[in-house]
């Protein structure tokens, strides 16, 4: 394993184990055995570290969207949507710590946006590409008509991020897999 990704895995671990607040560049540093110095010739930054954690280490959106995209036209949609929410799922439980440690630190968040705007990245992307494959499966009438792609893949995203989020406080009565068949069934019902 290269410096680089030492550094990433020790970024990672130090988030889950002591916050965004106590995941200080000495701890990573320590944890990656390396100086702090060499942490700033992978990464300007904190933020750019964390970018990384986030990116690099966290079940990404980008395949399960990329899947989506493909199987635009074909197969069984609802079946299609649910593997994808229950990725998006996946993602924004894992990312949490990450995310809401940067929501936490005024200084850290400022940077962080900056950044994001910076290298045209950010929250807003999957789902901007999320509208996008609802878009194209509307017009190959495999959503109705009235539906707002938009809107949808807004709601859709939305409900991932919350169902994540509530998991970190409690126990849900229902499993995974059965709530983000509802989630599609309910949005998407003909």
């Amino acid at each position: 394993m290269g410096t680089r990704d030492r550094i990433i895995d020790a970024a990672e671990q130090a988030i889950h184990e002591y916050g965004i607040a106590g995941a200080t560049t000495k701890r990573i540093a320590k944890q990656a055995a390396c100086s702090e110095a060499l942490l700033y010739k992978h990464f300007a930054g904190k933020e750019e570290l964390f970018l990384a954690v986030l990116l690099e280490r966290m079940p990404a959106l980008a395949p399960a969207l990329t899947r989506l995209r493909l199987a635009v036209g074909q197969g069984d949609l609802a079946a299609n949507l649910v593997e994808f929410t229950g990725k998006a799922l996946e993602f924004y439980t894992r990312a949490a710590a990450v995310a809401g440690g940067v929501l936490g630190d005024p200084p850290l968040m400022a940077g962080f946006r900056s950044m994001l705007a910076k290298h045209d990245l950010g929250p807003h992307l999957p789902i901007q590409a999320l509208a996008e494959i609802l878009r194209a499966e509307q017009q190959g009438g495999r959503i109705a008509p009235g539906i707002d792609p938009g809107a949808a893949a807004s709601l859709l995203m939305g409900a991932c991020f919350h169902r994540a989020t509530l998991t970190h406080f409690v126990d849900l009565p229902d499993d995974d897999a059965t709530w983000a068949a509802s989630i599609v069934e309910t949005l998407f019902r003909r």
